[in-house]
């Protein structure tokens, strides 16, 4: 009995090392390396990623999910994620996000396809037409419905945060069936124990954050500790690493929009 125990903490003292210590270690390695980092939050681009087209000349419905690097040192961790809606024939795009100060659930405070502190955006779930057209409003719901709208309900470590929060539209919108980053700490932030996962295709513990597990066809095999996430997608094969994020095939719900700028008309 105390070989296997012994043998079990081994293991697990591995699996710690390989799938979250060592990732981690080299991505921040490699984040220091680089000579693009904005130094601090004035000196940043927020402008446009020129990701969407001009609202006048894209008639239909549209629903975007977006997942940015966070600034500084934390980037090495995280990225920010933020909701982007369109109705039918509407003038202008509608972003949401929560963010730390004030009011934590802003609309438009930002272009729609912003950087993020000089990070660029990437695309986590594209949809349009007709399946957007049924999502909005119920997206437009569920941010009113945001239980941590408060002043000073905003925890950057482990939430609610950001990620949080769009972790719970996607919650009530399960038809959008697709999972945020890994590195989307706080995502996995719940008063719940137990709760379905937000695709509703599976379960997930969590211990408010700090620790959990996710089993989901949408979210796939995911382990939570202390905010960093290990594990794997099986539907759309890739590796999911703390640090580093995803690394396979893009999520379903990106697959079909192009990724890289494009010029507005």
């Amino acid at each position: 009995m105390l070989l296997a125990l012994a043998w079990l903490a081994r293991t697990l003292v591995l699996a710690l090392i390989l799938l979250f210590l060592l990732p981690l270690a080299a991505h921040a390695l490699w984040w220091w390396s680089r000579d693009d980092l904005a130094p601090d939050w004035t000196t940043a681009d927020w402008s446009s990623a020129r990701l969407l087209p001009a609202a006048t000349t894209a008639p239909e419905a549209s629903v975007r999910i977006y997942a940015a690097r966070v600034g500084r040192w934390r980037g090495i961790f995280a990225h920010h994620t933020w909701i982007v809606v369109k109705e039918a024939g509407a003038p202008r795009y509608t972003r949401y996000d929560v963010v730390g100060w004030g009011l934590p659930v802003r609309k438009d405070a930002y272009a729609a396809d912003a950087r993020w502190f000089g990070n660029p955006p990437q695309v986590v779930l594209a949809l349009d037409g007709e399946a957007a057209a049924r999502a909005v409003p119920r997206i437009h719901a569920a941010v009113a419905a945001y239980p941590y709208a408060k002043a000073g309900s905003y925890s950057a470590w482990p939430g609610p945060n950001s990620n949080t929060f769009v972790a719970h539209v996607l919650r009530a919108v399960p038809d959008l069936a697709v999972a945020l980053p890994p590195t989307a700490l706080g995502k996995d932030f719940s008063e719940r124990l137990i709760a379905r996962t937000p695709s509703r295709t599976g379960l997930q513990l969590s211990a408010r954050g700090y620790l959990g597990l996710t089993l989901g066809w949408v979210e796939g095999i995911e382990v939570n500790i202390l905010g960093a996430v290990a594990g794997l997608d099986l539907r759309r094969p890739a590796l999911k690493l703390p640090g580093w994020g995803r690394i396979g095939m893009d999520p379903a719900g990106a697959t079909e929009t192009l990724i890289a700028p494009t010029a507005r008309s």
